[in-house]
């Protein structure tokens, strides 16, 4: 019978939980924005793994500039982050850490904003639309 997680997922899932208390207690950089781990991603031989971010930005900082300061901080941490994972996780490689930016998030606002406003022109254009019965009786 197969297991109904795989090994990866469940260091994946551990280093997200991980990585996320590291970084709120021990990098004290002031480039680096509001993070959050979104979601963390492992290849089958343990290599590597990719970590999704969310940034909030900080002060008079744009969207951009804080992912982009934010990315080049984590990056630059990822060595101390392994380490430091290392001596919590047991296992016999720790991964190497890649820092990504999760688009997801934006992506799921736009099709919000799409979807409303399409919402918002169909009951314009047809304000009687919800009082009609579907089947015309």
């Amino acid at each position: 019978m197969a297991r109904e997680f795989k090994r990866t997922d469940r260091v994946a899932d551990q280093i997200q939980r991980d990585l996320a208390v590291l970084i709120q207690r021990e990098i004290k950089d002031p480039r680096l924005g509001m993070v959050t781990i979104s979601h963390a991603k492992v290849s089958k031989d343990l290599g590597y793994a990719d970590i999704y971010i969310t940034v909030l930005p900080l002060g008079d900082q744009g969207e951009s500039e804080a992912v982009d300061a934010s990315l080049k901080v984590l990056g630059n941490a990822a060595g101390f982050l392994r380490a430091e994972l290392a001596r919590g996780i047991k296992l016999r490689v720790m991964p190497q850490l890649r820092f990504h930016f999760d688009e997801s998030i934006e992506r799921g606002r736009r099709l919000h904003s799409l979807i409303e406003s399409a919402y918002q022109k169909e009951s314009k254009r047809d304000p009687d639309a919800d009082d009609e019965d579907p089947e015309g009786k």
